[in-house]
């Protein structure tokens, strides 16, 4: 009986198995990188109902972020302004300025500005801003340089790893308490020795087990 195959189809099997597992791989990678959320997060930029501007308002005013989320310290929760925060200036500056039409109507009807949340974590994720703020996580620890974007986007991916990676090394990024609102902190050469030694007088032990931030 002639032979139906010539004699290289040997190698189908091993080049099927072979491609099969760098589809399988290659799936995994995609998977593992494009539904992450270093790529669906990071950048997340949605625009707002007043143009509101951090650079100008951080960077070249110099307004401590804590004037505007005053809870962040007290709060389990960082609040966005209220308008009367806004007006506190704004009934004297820029008095006409068409941007801030939803400020005043807000302001003369009562109804809060509808803010779009940019920093949104899981409800399953139990975060505390002021456990954070007051130990000395700064803003852009977070955040990033607030003090630069026109418009707020998300600079980290605030996932569990990200998250846990501050839990394992708390020394790594803890600064004074009175420099979590100082954009571009310069760390001291002795900062991580700084950080150990008052990790270990205050008992510094972030969580890493589940229960820590799931429950």
């Amino acid at each position: 009986m002639p032979q139906l195959f010539p004699r290289k189809a040997n190698a189908l099997p091993v080049l099927s198995l072979v491609l099969t597992t760098l589809v399988g791989v290659g799936g995994i990678f995609l998977v593992w990188y494009y539904f992450s959320p270093e790529y669906t997060d990071v950048g997340y930029r949605p625009e707002q109902p007043v143009p509101f501007s951090h650079r100008m308002h951080v960077g070249q005013l110099g307004m401590d972020c804590r004037y505007c989320h005053n809870l962040v310290e007290t709060s389990p929760h960082a609040n966005v302004p209220a308008t009367e925060t806004c007006m506190n200036c704004h009934a004297q500056i820029l008095t006409e300025s068409l941007a801030l039409i939803p400020v005043r109507e807000s302001w003369n009807e009562g109804d809060a500005v509808e803010w779009v949340n940019v920093h949104a974590l899981p409800d399953y994720a139990h975060f505390s801003h002021a456990v954070h703020v007051t130990r000395g996580v700064g803003c852009e620890t977070c955040h990033g340089r607030i003090d630069q974007m026109e418009v707020v986007r998300q600079s980290e991916p605030l996932s569990m790893g990200w998250c846990l990676d501050c839990h394992r090394q708390p020394e790594l990024y803890l600064r004074p308490p009175d420099q979590v609102t100082t954009m571009g902190f310069i760390q001291p050469s002795d900062f991580v020795r700084q950080n150990l030694e008052r990790v270990r007088l205050e008992g510094i032990r972030p969580p890493t087990d589940c229960s820590g931030c799931h429950y």
